[in-house]
């Protein structure tokens, strides 16, 4: 343990004592697009956007996607240190499970199989992605329903410079963990391309936390492939097409419940992504078409050979599609006004079969595609003022209309004003909403056809300060109130909207560049409160009764505080090495039919170092909570202790 502590602790002073010029740093004429869905440069918007760009995501090869963005402030992924093929939960500033809408390409991306809708991240690689920008605030005027907290676009990676440049990496580290990835990507006459596969497999360790330490839990295994691509061609000087597919999938085995152990549950999931797009370049603007469809099937299997859980035999079956065709403009009046307009089509339908055989004999249940479907259609627009003595502005509304609730309008007012070329001061009042999810419209016994949308209003203010490679500083409040949230009554054992919940907080955000040295820090409070029925268990008729209405904090598994701060430190041109430490607050785990558990708080240190061979081959290596600390994410469930992934990764 010691040791472990000592080797973070002299990363840091060695990073301290050797600071020298660095190279890199943020700026504010780095351009965007998820902001206002079309290329801007950031000192143009007073949205709340942090970029993950290409030297992060290179520094980050031992790492998954969810790890990477669980460094971020204003976002808790749990699950991100649970054993491989855990479901990771996306939390942005406090708001519930399915209320960040994940965008692959400024495309959304849902899973309308389960119960919040929300996508697994377990099905991106970051070996693949080229950038990622996530946009804070209510975002459902330009992105639709989900985007309630806020919006991350995961950018994969295109074409390079040369007509054919292949690239692989391969990795191994604790619990016989190995990753491999090969791909090639290049530009050929006006085409580009990137095809790329990768394979990730591991041993684990055992999914249920062993509180007895028995040491007869088994260990839970995975494995996963994926492969990927993506083509672009220029059709005329105006006119440019694309297309893009994924296929992959992963199979992990599953414990019964938390600390309790199952020797033979399993689950396969797969996913399929297609997609293709059109962007036709005028004078002063262009117009974008896109199509695209994702799949997502799950399959169970629990055998006899083991009983973990209530049944002795379960089977069962989770198939999600999700259609979206979009068709928009930007348009550019004068230096100073811009205009979006447009308009988008989803369609989503689900088939879930589930078998299973207890002491109380077989028990059947079935959702068909052919009834367990809904489709919107939106029109939205949006007006920009720019550079007018440093003022912006943007104002935007979109209608909106489901096939089952009806109809919703929601709106974005943003100004912000440009103090020199340094300090930018903005507001935000954005209307958000998440349309139900088919499983709580249309399951047999919990689903409720005539569920409303959850609506949502966000304020949030704030000040930035950014000077080109030396420090870059941010100061957030903001305030977000939900009203028809959609909880689940005790009584009847259905869906329905009741919940008034308002939630605020604060971030807060600072990257210093020292020489070689770069300290990156965040700090997040976040806190919410959610008013809905009071239930009273009666324990002779084995029911719920309602008393009234409670209020009380519905952040579960969501702390309080969380903190993060790196040091970074180039001590030569090839050489690189980081230190990270990671802290989460006191936060309560929800207990069917108990009392809240408050769960203790943690931290994490981790470290990494990286080196290069020349240009093409580049050696690295990845700690993980290099001392041990042992705590929940979630109640029950086990989560790593020391880990690491080390390898290699080369470019010809």
């Amino acid at each position: 343990m010691k040791k472990k502590i000592f080797v973070v602790a002299a990363l840091i002073y060695s990073s301290l004592l050797h600071a020298q010029q660095d190279t890199t740093g943020q700026s504010l004429s780095e351009v965007i697009v998820t902001a206002n869905k079309f290329p801007q440069k950031q000192a143009n918007t007073g949205k709340v956007v942090t970029i993950i760009g290409k030297e992060i995501l290179e520094k980050s090869s031992g790492k998954t996607v969810a790890e990477l963005l669980n460094q971020q402030a204003g976002i808790t992924i749990i699950g991100t240190q649970n054993n491989m093929g855990t479901n990771p939960d996306v939390y942005m500033r406090g708001a519930a499970l399915g209320n960040t809408l994940i965008l692959i390409d400024g495309i959304p991306a849902y899973d309308p199989s389960i119960i919040s809708n929300a996508f697994d991240l377990n099905h991106f690689n970051i070996d693949n992605i080229e950038r990622i920008e996530i946009v804070k605030g209510a975002q459902s005027t330009l992105y639709g329903s989900d985007a309630v907290a806020g919006v991350i676009n995961i950018i994969t990676k295109k074409g390079g410079n040369k007509p054919a440049s292949l690239y692989a990496s391969s990795s191994g580290g604790s619990y016989n963990t190995y990753k491999g990835v090969a791909g090639v990507n290049g530009t050929t006459g006006k085409s580009k391309y990137n095809l790329q596969y990768s394979h990730l497999q591991s041993a684990g360790f055992s999914s249920a936390y062993d509180s007895s330490h028995s040491n007869n839990f088994d260990k839970d295994a995975f494995n996963q492939n994926i492969l990927s691509g993506n083509f672009t061609t220029a059709l005329s000087p105006k006119l440019q097409a694309s297309i893009n597919g994924q296929v992959g999938g992963y199979k992990t085995d599953l414990d019964a419940a938390a600390f309790t152990d199952d020797k033979d549950y399993t689950v396969t999931s797969k996913n399929y992504q297609a997609g293709a797009g059109l962007v036709y370049k005028y004078s002063g603007g262009a117009l974008h078409f896109n199509y695209n469809i994702n799949v997502s099937k799950r399959n169970y299997l629990d055998d006899s050979a083991s009983v973990g859980s209530f049944a002795r035999y379960t089977k069962s079956s989770y198939t999600g599609r999700s259609h979206f065709t979009e068709l928009y403009t930007n348009i550019s009046l004068s230096n100073h006004i811009e205009l979006l307009a447009g308009g988008d089509y989803r369609f989503q339908n689900s088939d879930q079969n589930s078998f299973s055989i207890s002491s109380y004999g077989p028990y059947e249940t079935h959702l068909g595609k052919d009834s367990t479907h809904m489709h919107q259609y939106s029109a939205y627009a949006s007006f920009f003022l720019k550079e007018l003595g440093g003022f912006h502005f943007e104002a935007g509304g979109r209608y909106n209309h489901h096939s089952k609730y009806g109809s919703n309008f929601t709106y974005t007012i943003n100004p912000s004003y440009l103090i020199g070329k340094e300090v930018k001061i903005f507001a935000n009042i954005a209307s958000g909403f998440k349309a139900p999810s088919l499983y709580q419209l249309f399951d047999a016994s919990a689903g409720m056809p005539l569920l409303k949308p959850e609506k949502s209003t966000t304020e949030e203010g704030g000040i930035e300060y950014n000077k080109d490679k030396k420090l870059f500083a941010r100061l957030v409040y903001f305030n977000r109130n939900i009203k028809d949230g959609i909880d689940y009554s005790y009584i009847n054992y259905k869906y329905f909207n009741n919940n008034n919940q308002k939630d605020h907080g604060l971030e807060a955000e600072a990257k210093w560049y020292i020489g070689k040295l770069t300290l990156d820090a965040n700090y997040t409070y976040v806190t919410g409160k959610v008013t809905t029925l009071n239930y009273k268990y009666d324990a002779a008729t084995y029911s719920f009764t309602t008393n009234g209405d409670t209020a009380y904090n519905n952040l579960f598994r969501r702390p309080k505080h969380t903190a993060n701060i790196t040091v970074g430190f180039q001590p030569l041109d090839k050489w690189y090495i980081s230190a990270h430490a990671h802290f989460a607050g006191k936060r309560y785990e929800p207990v069917y039919m108990g009392a809240p558990v408050l769960l203790d708080a943690y931290q994490t240190i981790d470290a990494y170092t990286e080196y290069k061979f020349g240009k093409n081959l580049k050696a690295f290596a990845d700690l993980k909570n290099i001392t041990g600390t042992n705590y929940f994410d979630i109640l029950g469930y086990t989560t790593a202790r020391f880990n690491f992934m080390a390898g290699i990764t080369l470019n010809l």
